[in-house]
């Protein structure tokens, strides 16, 4: 009997526990911790140390757009996808850029820890550089490889599932392992900088960013990806292999989706546009509102990672039971409307309680849409492509939100002019809020697409 037929005749509950002992689970949950770590160090976690220093907020909102390179990281998605690293090509493709990606970040960090986001100076090269610019320089270092290493994680998500119940299992596995990594750099981290100093909090972190190394390491190289590498016989820097490389993911996305590619993308690129415009004035709002580190670490540190964990688990529920879309019209009403909570914080004020009210409804929701749109991209993706096109559709989810996100220090500045300054926060995380009616009626348009296709069949 062969092993294809006699996984078939396996009970769903064995095929479950058969996955979970395949070590790229492991593997998957340490990469999902590593490709997570980095993210709010350059973003909504630095705001905090920004506005602690005294930075202000429109320079902290401005400083925010170094996330940018998240967004744009499909421009480089086709080198990752068609060359191996010198130095590392003995690792294979995907796990090779993995490395490299991670040693980069864990340098950047310790640069950033090093320079502070202070007032005044630093010399360097006989050049006086304000502190703030360099700063700013070691967190695009950080960003645009912490974007690199994504590519390659996703890639090898996708290219490592042997069908498509382990793609769901690695998916999850790298959602938990990515969710710990924000606890531990939205969380833990404020109540270790509360009694160490944040210098010494990044430095911690760049270590912990061994912990994809030793992923990569265990991990092998997906055969899927060395397969279609095969195939793909002209080189990267030939005509043939740039467009190839270049538009050649882009061609397939719309072959295979054809006249409902665009209001796929349309969607994906609105879905998380609220959580990313309000992220970088969260930090900055609890200083403001009086919230000290150990109290903000300690509530998402207990109360904010059962809610996630309850946001992830719901979403997979709510996609076994009726599907990925529903779920995505799901999270697209609660992602969004979360930032209510936020509005409602800010009018009552610095109370405990209600701050950890707001962190479980905001962990929830985050935690559930966040999980929904993921599975519902990687069934997107072609093998051959994998990389650029997954970079290509995260591209698009981020990129709206992340260009507007510049502005939100500005934007609570605008608002609190003839109000208090919390009234400006409300003001303006109600206005994301309303983000999410037409992120429904998009979603929404993708039942009615993915209906009339089944109808035509």
């Amino acid at each position: 009997m062969s092993e294809a037929v006699a996984a078939k005749r396996q009970r769903p509950w064995q095929r479950v526990l058969a996955n979970l002992t395949d070590h790229k689970v492991m593997a998957m949950l340490l990469l999902g911790f590593s490709s997570g770590l980095p993210i709010y160090l350059v973003g909504n976690t630095l705001g905090f140390w920004m506005r602690k220093e005294g930075i202000d907020l429109s320079t902290i909102g401005f400083l925010s757009w170094v996330g940018l390179a998240y967004t744009l990281k499909f421009l480089w998605a086709p080198i990752v996808d068609r060359t191996d690293v010198p130095g590392f090509a003995r690792l294979g493709r995907r796990r090779g850029w993995m490395l490299l990606s991670q040693i980069v970040v864990a340098a950047g960090l310790v640069g950033m820890a090093l320079v502070q986001p202070k007032g005044g100076h630093i010399q360097f090269l006989g050049i006086a550089w304000e502190h703030i610019v360099v700063f700013g320089v070691m967190a695009v270092i950080v960003a645009f490889a912490s974007a690199t290493q994504d590519i390659v994680i996703d890639a090898w998500r996708i290219e490592s599932a042997k069908d498509s119940e382990q793609l769901g299992l690695l998916t999850s596995s790298s959602a938990l392992g990515y969710r710990s990594a924000l606890l531990v750099t939205d969380a833990l981290i404020l109540l270790v900088a509360s009694r160490v100093g944040w210098q010494i909090s990044y430095e911690l972190m760049a270590v912990l960013m061994m912990v994809g190394v030793a992923a990569v390491l265990v991990a092998d190289e997906p055969a899927r990806q060395t397969a279609a590498g095969q195939g793909q016989s002209a080189a990267l820097w030939t005509p043939r292999g740039l467009f190839d490389a270049v538009v050649g993911p882009f061609v397939a996305f719309i072959k295979e989706h054809r006249s409902g590619a665009i209001l796929i993308l349309v969607a994906i690129s609105a879905y998380r546009m609220a959580d990313f415009i309000m992220g970088p004035m969260a930090n900055p709002f609890y200083v403001d509102l009086g919230l000290d580190e150990d109290v903000v670490g300690a509530v998402r540190g207990s109360v904010g990672l059962v809610a996630t964990f309850v946001g992830i688990a719901l979403a997979g529920l709510i996609a076994v039971r009726w599907g990925v879309l529903v779920t995505l019209v799901v999270g697209a009403v609660l992602g969004p409307c979360s930032n209510l909570a936020f509005a409602w914080l800010a009018y009552v004020g610095p109370d405990t309680t209600h701050f950890a009210v707001a962190m479980a409804i905001d962990n929830v929701a985050s935690g559930f849409a966040g999980t929904a749109l993921i599975a519902y991209m990687s069934s997107l993706t072609s093998i051959g492509y994998t990389a650029t096109q997954y970079a290509l559709l995260s591209s698009f989810y981020a990129m709206p939100g992340k260009a507007l996100k510049g502005l939100s220090g500005w934007a609570v500045q605008s608002l609190a002019q003839g109000r208090t300054l919390l009234e400006g926060y409300a003001l303006f995380f109600i206005g994301t809020a309303l983000i999410a009616i037409p992120v429904v009626l998009l979603c929404l348009g993708l039942i009615w697409q993915q209906r009339r296709q089944t109808a035509k069949a």
